[in-house]
C-alpha cells in the first residue's frame, strides 16, 4: 500500500465561544490521505468541515497535533508557503480571482503561484492559445472572454475560472469547499463533471466538502462524515460503491 501524502495526527482546535468553556471544533482528528484519493466530506453545520480545510490550508493555527506532507511536519508552515503544494476553491465565486484582471491574466497569475516574482515580460500573448483551449472545456463562453475583467463574468464563469486556476499547476492537495453550492443546477453539474474528469486525468489528490448527498455518493473513492469535530465514518472502496442514500441518511439521524 502506498504511503500517505498528507496526514493529520491527533489534531485539535480549541475555541472559547463567548468566553465560555473550551470547545474542540476539531477533536483529536487523525486522517491519512493517500496519493490519488478523491475524498468527499459530509457533515451537518458546525461539524467542523470548514475548520478542517482551514487547518489543512494553514488559515487557522491548530491548538495541538501535527500536520504532515510527505512525512514532513508542516504544522507551522504559513498559508503563503502552502500554496506551493495546495490549491483551494471556495464556495463564493468572488473568492480566488482578481476582479480587475482579465481571465487570461488570472490564469497567468495562477501559473506563477508559489514562484518568486521577478520583473520580466509576461509573454501573455504567447500563452493565449493554451488558455483558449483550457477555458473551452465547458460550454459557458468563457473561452471567448479571455480579455474580459473577471469582475464582469457570470458566477458560473467565475467559478469555472477559479477551478481552472486551482488546477492549472497540478497541486499535491486540492481542496474544494462546496465549490458548486452557489451555482444553478445545470452549471453545478457541468462543473462537477469537469471536476471529476480533471481529478481523474491529472491523478489529483482531492478533498471535496459537499451538502449534496448524490455527489458524495457518485464521486470519489472515499466518503468521510464529520460530526462534532471528529471523523465519525470513513467509507472506502467497495463499501462506498455499494452505499445507498438511505444508508447515508441514517448517519444524520440522531435516533440511529
Amino acid at each position: 500500500m502506498s504511503k500517505p501524502i498528507f496526514q493529520l495526527k491527533d489534531v485539535v482546535k480549541t475555541v472559547y465561544p463567548n468566553g465560555s468553556k473550551p470547545l474542540n471544533i476539531l477533536d483529536h482528528i487523525n486522517l491519512d490521505i493517500f496519493p490519488g484519493d478523491f475524498i468527499t466530506i459530509l457533515g451537518t453545520n458546525g461539524a467542523g468541515k470548514s475548520t478542517l480545510f482551514n487547518a489543512i490550508g494553514g488559515n487557522l493555527p491548530i491548538t495541538s497535533g501535527n500536520v504532515l506532507l510527505n512525512d514532513k511536519d508542516i504544522t507551522k508552515t504559513s498559508v503563503t508557503k502552502r500554496t506551493r503544494f495546495l490549491s483551494r476553491v471556495f464556495q463564493d465565486p468572488k473568492l480566488g480571482t482578481a476582479p480587475r484582471m482579465t481571465v487570461a491574466e488570472n490564469l497567468l497569475l495562477a501559473e506563477k503561484r508559489g514562484q518568486h516574482r521577478l520583473l520580466k515580460p509576461r509573454h501573455l500573448k504567447r500563452e493565449m492559445p493554451k488558455y483558449k483551449q483550457i477555458t473551452s472545456q465547458l460550454h459557458n463562453n468563457l473561452s471567448n472572454r479571455l480579455n474580459t475583467p473577471t469582475g464582469n463574468l457570470s458566477g458560473g464563469q467565475r467559478q469555472t475560472l477559479s477551478f481552472l486556476m486551482a488546477t492549472i499547476k497540478k497541486p499535491e492537495i486540492l481542496l474544494l469547499d462546496e465549490h458548486t453550492a452557489a451555482l444553478d443546477p445545470n452549471t453545478s453539474q457541468e462543473l462537477m463533471n469537469l471536476t471529476n474528469q480533471t481529478v481523474s486525468n491529472q491523478h489529483l489528490t482531492c478533498l471535496m466538502i459537499t451538502h449534496h448527498l448524490d455527489d458524495a455518493l457518485k464521486y470519489g473513492n472515499r466518503l468521510i462524515v464529520l460530526n462534532h469535530g471528529q471523523v465519525e465514518h470513513d467509507i472506502q472502496g467497495a463499501d462506498k460503491a455499494n452505499l445507498t442514500k438511505d444508508q447515508l441518511y441514517q448517519f444524520f439521524d440522531p435516533q440511529q
